[in-house]
């Protein structure tokens, strides 16, 4: 007990004896309920003033390290060891509340937590289910690939050669003109916007999109400071965009072909229409085609087979189609944009999964993937059907829809504003789970994204009467 603070450190004589105090307790030296020399004879021991030894011992009561006994005394408190605890470790709260890419919304927290669960009925996931992904044919063809020991290293930083070859024929169909240089093998489309978002824009560009959008319930943009804005595809849209563009970094996130989450397909002429107007001030497009194939007719040519000056980015992706599993996806654009992605991509992956693209590889140049995309298409439209007249029978004097084009969605829209919070949880409560339109557009109070991908038909009929059931309660 023969300590005293130095006078010749950087450190206070006040941290001294609180780091001394301190110490004495962690090493067990005072366990809890232990009482400490009174103010005058610490004081005396450290040869400080009494003043000194006060602000020391206050500041340790303040952390609920020490504690105060009227007429009796300082102690070591109860708590202690927790405060120590947080004393000492990082404020782990404060680095997450100032981090820079933003928490999801509650909602679509709640809905990434419940679909991992087998119990809840799932009515608005976008993906499709088990039984409709081919499980039993890529199995198969895992033992009809040649993996060479390069395959089973990196990937290149665009990703595979050969898969970059066979994905420029690809879209060939589709009236796009490529080069293995023009294509990025990413992990799905999210994270093609997230290496743009990083790698092409400054913060405060402005990210225009459709108002009922699925950027809205991600944040690959605003996460790193990018502003969205809502735009109408009206006569005036040249000059909306130039007038709100000014002299900022801007882009236009559109998915012309089966939007998400509406179902909406967009017409030729809308397509050059919005093409033409982004044109006219210099704004890139960064064209969402994930959900083109599952379209019930025959797709229309994208906004990038018109793109003439390499204004438009075009991202496509097997994650809808053959296997979210997978993570395999590609972006194509100019060779300056491209090489400049897939530089970032290094950084943060070591390039997209090398078995995972020889698996689409096979599946492209054998012809399975058509094969598989046609008769995806027929179970899906099966299902749409199925979903529709359970709609038809239950919903039609509470809420209208339009008849899917294709892909996994009904836009459900309730004539009276029931989407809420509240709506969404007492759903939960009985194991069913949506998308709500507030997710997509916080101001949107009336529509479902409602997904007939997943769900067994059971589960549909179940679900949705749930859902009715409840609906009809708060109209």
């Amino acid at each position: 007990m023969s300590w005293q603070p130095s006078r010749q450190g950087e450190i206070t004589l006040q941290q001294q004896i609180i780091q001394w105090i301190t110490q004495h307790i962690e090493r067990g030296d005072w366990v809890a309920g232990t009482k400490l020399p009174t103010q005058r004879q610490l004081a005396m021991q450290f040869g400080v003033n009494r003043s000194t030894v006060q602000q020391a011992l206050e500041e340790l009561k303040a952390a609920g390290i020490l504690e105060s006994k009227v007429g009796s005394g300082i102690f070591v408190a109860h708590n202690s060891w927790d405060s120590l605890i947080t004393q000492t470790q990082p404020n782990w709260q404060k680095y997450i509340d100032t981090s820079l890419h933003k928490p999801n919304y509650h909602t679509i927290q709640l809905i990434n937590e419940y679909e991992q669960r087998d119990d809840v009925i799932r009515l608005g996931t976008g993906e499709l289910a088990p039984s409709l992904l081919p499980t039993a044919e890529i199995e198969a063809s895992l033992k009809e690939l040649s993996l060479q020991p390069k395959s089973l290293g990196y990937s290149s930083p665009q990703g595979s050669d050969k898969l970059r070859e066979a994905i420029c024929e690809y879209v060939k169909k589709r009236g796009i003109h490529a080069k293995p240089h023009n294509v990025c093998i990413v992990s799905g489309a999210l994270q093609a916007l997230q290496l743009i978002a990083v790698g092409l824009l400054e913060q405060g560009s402005i990210v225009f999109q459709e108002q009922m959008s699925y950027l809205n319930s991600v944040h690959p943009f605003q996460s790193v400071g990018m502003q969205m804005i809502a735009i109408d595809r009206d006569e005036q849209l040249t000059q909306t965009l130039a007038q709100r563009k000014r002299k900022r970094q801007a882009v236009f996130y559109a998915v012309p072909t089966l939007n998400n989450p509406t179902g909406g397909v967009w017409t030729s002429l809308e397509k050059r229409q919005l093409y033409q107007a982004c044109k006219a001030s210099r704004i890139p497009i960064i064209e969402d085609d994930v959900y083109h194939e599952l379209l019930f007719e025959a797709a229309m040519p994208p906004i990038k087979s018109m793109d003439d000056s390499g204004q438009v980015l075009y991202i496509g992706s097997v994650s809808k189609t053959l296997s979210p599993g997978l993570r395999i996806g590609w972006l194509i654009g100019p060779t300056t944009v491209i090489e400049r992605l897939a530089d970032i991509k290094m950084q943060t992956d070591y390039g997209s999964s090398a078995i995972s693209q020889e698996i689409v590889l096979h599946w492209l140049q054998s012809g399975k993937y058509e094969e598989h995309i046609v008769s995806l298409r027929k179970k899906l439209q099966q299902r749409a059907d199925y979903v529709e007249a359970i709609l038809q029978e239950k919903f039609c004097n509470i809420a209208e829809w339009n008849k899917p084009k294709g892909g996994f969605y009904i836009w459900l829209k309730f004539h009276d504003p029931i989407v809420d919070k509240e709506l969404f949880t007492k759903l939960l409560h009985r194991q069913v789970l949506i998308n709500p339109g507030y997710i997509y557009d916080p101001q949107d109070t009336q529509h479902i994204r409602l997904s007939y991908a997943y769900a067994t038909d059971e589960e549909l009929e179940k679900g949705l009467n749930i859902l009715y059931e409840i609906a009809r309660k708060k109209i």
